[in-house]
């Protein structure tokens, strides 16, 4: 078993809309190397937050020769849907996490490379060609498609890249072009890693945070049920987190809830990208408010502070990907 449990929380994004009750979040994770193991990671710090992804590096060469390649920073897949509703910070812009990355202090310049995929096919040629942007949510990509030559749109519809969402708004009934491809995204800059010397790499991003607008995970406030079971299984919930999730207050006199639940993914796993262990992993989460709750798989976890509990190992080989569930306040509006 990869993490144990602790307390943490989050908010779904304020002004993100809401199509049913759950905003799905969308799992992140670290860099890449895609060319050698002859680089080590020699430390990484890992900080987790609502509001920000820290991830700082050490990474040593381990030959007697200068050594280049590739570093990648994937993003996590985005795909249209007429039912779809994930969590992002930045609906509108290519880098929607708000990606930056430093090397030994200093800026670097990265690439973005972006495709869009609809029925394990390549179409972004394709709508390249109509002039519509490949962000499945953004504003632009929306009326890039409401003014496609309608021959155009019936082909997307048929090759699976668009699907015609008719609703009625009150106004008699409506098409809405809705985008059916999936964007794969990546940053990625060339490196090199001299040999005697370590190179100081920190990346940082706004995380994806998903939830719900209300606590489900007990079934008639017992802990009991498949969804339960779900979450016993992915956030290592213990009896601890299920007796404070009991106490919590309830719904007040309008219905609204009073603690919602947030999730937050992240791809550990590409740690073992690079040559061998890492030798010194630590992980901080700090749950913002010191009455939310939180509970996440790990061995070791300690409270640091009124928000913020830790987990740290040495020579360390991710075996899971994290996943973090928060029950925090709810906001007011």
């Amino acid at each position: 078993m990869f993490l144990r449990s602790c307390l943490f929380a989050i908010a779904l994004l304020p002004g993100a809309a809401l199509a049913n009750d759950t905003m799905a979040d969308l799992k992140t994770g670290g860099l890449s190397y895609v060319q050698t193991l002859d680089i080590e990671m020699v430390k990484e710090d890992l900080f987790i937050s609502r509001e920000e992804i820290r991830v700082d590096y050490i990474f040593r060469n381990t030959t007697d020769k200068p050594v280049s390649g590739i570093v990648a920073f994937p993003m996590p897949d985005i795909t249209g849907s007429p039912e779809s509703n994930i969590a992002m910070s930045d609906m509108q812009a290519d880098n929607f996490l708000g990606f930056s990355v430093t090397q030994d202090g200093e800026p670097i310049k990265v690439q973005l490379q972006q495709r869009a995929i609809a029925n394990s096919l390549d179409v972004t040629d394709d709508l390249a060609e109509q002039e519509v942007p490949l962000l499945p949510f953004a504003d632009a990509t929306a009326e890039a498609l409401a003014d496609l030559d309608d021959a155009v749109a019936a082909d997307f519809v048929e090759r699976g890249i668009l699907f015609n969402y008719a609703y009625d708004d009150g106004n008699g009934m409506q098409d809405h072009r809705t985008p059916l491809w999936t964007l794969r995204s990546a940053y990625w800059w060339k490196a090199t890693f001299p040999p005697g010397r370590d190179i100081h790499v920190s990346h940082r991003y706004k995380p994806s945070v998903g939830g719900t607008v209300a606590v489900t995970l007990l079934e008639d406030g017992k802990p009991q049920g498949e969804r339960f079971e779900e979450y016993k299984a992915r956030y290592c919930i213990d009896d601890s987190f299920v007796k404070a999730t009991q106490k919590l207050p309830p719904p007040s006199d309008d219905g609204r809830a009073t603690y919602t639940e947030a999730w937050i993914s992240y791809i550990l796993t590409t740690g073992n990208n690079w040559g061998g262990p890492i030798k010194s992993f630590t992980l901080t989460v700090d749950k913002g408010d010191p009455a939310n709750l939180i509970s996440f798989c790990g061995k070791g976890v300690k409270k640091t502070g009124p928000t913020t509990f830790q987990m740290s190992a040495e020579d360390f080989y991710p075996e899971k990907d994290l996943d973090i569930l928060i029950l925090q306040r709810a906001q007011d509006e």
